[in-house]
């Protein structure tokens, strides 16, 4: 890169960070060919002591965490200390007997069909705002049993796979994962101010506080393990970077990128605990992170071995646009970067959908944005036509035909998506109750009490969405999230966004959920 194309870099990454001044922010780093070339800050590490971002402002990077603790697996399978296709149960014998058959990899690819272990707690009434200790978290994972699908044939994020991935490194090496990424990896390649933290109490040196979107400081009481409990630095990413580029610990990223097909053919986009895929002609190597507070983005085009990194302190901040933004005018000139692609057309695309077969629902408003189970996500347009979501790790194609929507979700599965009318609140006064999630929900009317081991009287909401199809909506500490409800005689078949086919049953008992009761920990 040229020194003036250097200077048309940093002006525009300056020009996108100028906004944030005096509030919670961002830092970027540009690395290539072994060099940092940019490393900015914009807004506030802390709003109380008006400290300002930097190149060595640490943040929570969440789930990009999730490559770096496949790498260490894969270290530990060349010299023949674990397998990637060994059973989970052979390193964790301690877990319920119905997972141990699960190979080590379909866990790195989020296709072993794990209910995802923070839905399975939000269905229980349990935000990530709550403080939960490693028993209890164990605790409520144990006896969702039940998988999402046959292990190898879907791909569904599932942070329990990964918790689980990283309590098999410290059972093979003796050791907490903390020392263990440490010793194999942050200290060799110099990575100073990378730790994995996983006591969101304990304090960590230059640590940038999370804030919200509406700006408060975001509460967070979950223990974080091999799924997402890193802190790290623009500056120490570009190390990691570095070492993917030169494989200063040998060649990693080609096998963290590998992504079979699935069995009907359909081309794998996750590798192990990293996403691959195409860019404007060019392959991507990312993972984006989110957790109260903190958003990140890492993404790498391991042709030109150029990486963007964008960690952020704010929740209403989108690290991946600014990522691809960033990209773009880092590729400027590139001769394999192609022109972004038209939109589709657009009419005719708002509005509330539903699919009744696979009792799912969808929003989709100006932008446009989607929504489902409460999340949005900008839809952005691709190359083959169709609008594509601008989310990490939620393989989403969309296309209008006939008054109704085509949605290419995992695996190539394709739902067909009509306008949801609407309707009559489906009759379900009574106690509802879901063994696996240990949760028990109270409806009277539209009004919902939502409660499970470790919590209670937390109050959601029923919406009608379609005939057999509703929505319970909850609050969040990452704003209102909502679960779509099958409504099958005497059962409820509920659908999270990471666990699916949640089965209610009815208690018998009267319910007595009331707009007016207030939420408390049980």
């Amino acid at each position: 890169m040229r020194d003036l194309d250097l200077l048309r870099l940093e002006r525009r990454v300056g020009l996108m960070l100028a906004p944030l001044a005096g509030g919670p922010g961002a830092a970027v780093g540009v690395a290539r060919d072994g060099a940092l070339l940019l490393r900015r800050g914009g807004g506030l590490a802390s709003l109380e002591h008006q400290v300002p971002i930097g190149p060595d402002t640490a943040f929570r990077i969440a789930s990009v965490s999730k490559h770096v603790t496949c790498a260490a697996l894969l270290l530990l399978e060349r010299e023949g200390r674990l397998r990637l296709d060994d059973p989970l149960g052979k390193h964790l014998p301690a877990l319920p007997a119905a997972f141990h058959p699960l190979p080590l990899r379909l866990l790195a690819q989020n296709r072993a069909g794990l209910r995802d272990m923070f839905e399975l707690a939000r269905l229980g009434g349990l935000d990530l705002s709550h403080p939960v200790s490693e028993a209890e978290l164990d605790g409520l994972i144990a006896p969702a049993t039940g998988l999402n699908f046959a292990p190898g044939t879907r791909f569904l994020y599932s942070n329990t796979g990964f918790r689980w991935l990283g309590q098999a490194i410290e059972a093979v090496e003796g050791a907490p994962l903390a020392e263990v990424l440490d010793r194999r990896i942050f200290a060799p390649l110099g990575m100073t101010r990378t730790r994995h933290a996983p006591d969101l109490l304990a304090p960590v040196p230059g640590l940038a506080t999370g804030h919200l979107a509406d700006g408060r400081r975001a509460p967070h009481g979950f223990p974080l393990g091999g799924e997402g409990g890193l802190v790290s630095t623009v500056e120490d990413l570009a190390l990691w970077a570095r070492a993917l580029s030169l494989e200063t610990l040998g060649p990693l990223e080609a096998a963290l990128a590998e992504a079979p097909p699935f069995p009907g053919g359909a081309p794998g986009r996750y590798g192990l605990g990293l996403e691959v895929g195409e860019w404007r002609g060019l392959r991507l190597h990312a993972h984006g992170g989110l957790w109260p507070g903190y958003r990140s983005a890492f993404l790498r085009v391991p042709s030109r071995r150029l990486t963007v990194m964008v960690l952020a302190n704010s929740a209403g901040l989108d690290p991946l646009a600014m990522a691809l933004e960033v990209l773009a005018a880092a590729l400027a000139g590139d001769a394999g970067l192609r022109p972004a692609p038209p939109a589709p057309p657009a009419d005719g695309l708002e509005g509330r959908w539903a699919c009744l077969e696979a009792g799912l629902s969808l929003d989709i408003g100006p932008g446009p944005v989607a929504r489902m189970h409460g999340t949005p996500f900008a839809l952005v347009p691709h190359e083959d036509g169709r609008w594509h979501e601008r989310r990490a790790a939620f393989p989403f194609a969309l296309r209008q035909e006939d008054g109704a929507l085509a949605v290419e979700m995992d695996a190539g599965v394709t739902l067909r998506f009509d306008r949801a009318p609407g309707g009559k609140l489906p009759a379900l006064d009574g106690t509802w109750r879901c063994a696996e999630a240990q949760a028990e929900w109270r409806i009277a009317g539209e009004h919902v009490e939502i409660g499970g081991p470790l919590r209670r009287g937390v109050p959601g909401r029923l919406e009608a969405v379609a005939p057999g199809l509703a929505r319970v909506h909850a609050p969040s500490i990452l704003g209102e999230m909502w679960w779509d409800v099958r409504v099958e005689g005497a059962r409820l078949t509920v659908n999270a966004g990471r666990a699916r086919g949640m089965e209610f049953s009815p208690s018998g008992r009267t319910a007595s959920a009331s707009p007016r009761r207030r939420s408390s920990p049980a």
